[in-house]
């Protein structure tokens, strides 16, 4: 028998909230509080593989963008109960929009209204693991934002190797070291696709320069796809 996703939803919501308590954030080279200074809005963009490390440490009044499928479900619990504002959407399939353009624009409305960040898995829903989709980059744009890229690292964790995002569970108790990498700010007559490129850059050599180990084997996953 298939178990409704709303039946679980709420025991891995609470599983995160455990996640929360016990984990130890660490961050490093952190431009929020000039950004903030200076009132300049931002978004956070993260590999997908990184999604539990960054659900469990993000800040009050995130916007996040979840999938429509029944996956999605489960994490509109978990970020409901980390404060997160879940808005459903994912990018297109077979031709398809699955609401990924309306999602998109209620990120890109959250920030440019200056509510609060938006935080996005720039290389989801499907990879592969590394390149950066033009989300982030047409968001950035549209809200006269800064991209935050930032890599996630916990000391203790287990990898879903088989999965495309090799995605990453925290141990319990475990440090969380968070490495942003400078913000990048869209530049004069710069166009989308430049901009989503020096996005990519950027969160890759961040990824290499502190994750060198996970960083091969994106490479090696993107290679091969």
């Amino acid at each position: 028998m298939k178990i409704p996703p709303q039946w679980i939803a709420w025991p891995i919501a609470a599983v995160v909230l455990l996640f929360r308590w016990t984990c130890r954030l660490r961050v490093y080279n952190d431009p929020r509080p000039e950004l903030k200074r200076r009132g300049v809005r931002y978004a956070y963009s993260i590999l997908h593989g990184h999604q539990l490390a960054a659900a469990i440490n993000t800040e009050p009044n995130t916007a996040a963008m979840v999938s429509q499928s029944g996956d999605g479900e489960l994490m509109v619990r978990a970020f409901l109960a980390l404060g997160v504002t879940p808005v459903r959407g994912s990018s297109r399939k077979n031709g398809r929009d699955r609401g990924g353009a309306a999602a998109l624009d209620a990120l890109t409305e959250h920030v440019a209204s200056g509510t609060g960040p938006a935080i996005i898995a720039v290389d989801g829903p499907r990879g592969p693991k590394g390149c950066v989709k033009k989300g982030i980059a047409a968001l950035a744009d549209r809200a006269d934002a800064a991209v935050l890229n930032v890599v996630l690292i916990p000391k203790w964790r287990l990898r879903i190797t088989p999965s495309w995002d090799r995605f990453q569970v925290p141990i319990p108790f475990t440090r969380i070291d968070a490495y942003f990498a400078e913000p990048i700010r869209k530049r004069p007559n710069e166009g989308v696709e430049a901009l989503r490129r020096r996005i990519e850059d950027s969160l890759n050599a961040l990824e290499a320069e502190h994750d060198p180990t996970e960083a091969r084997a994106g490479e090696a996953l993107r290679r091969a796809a």
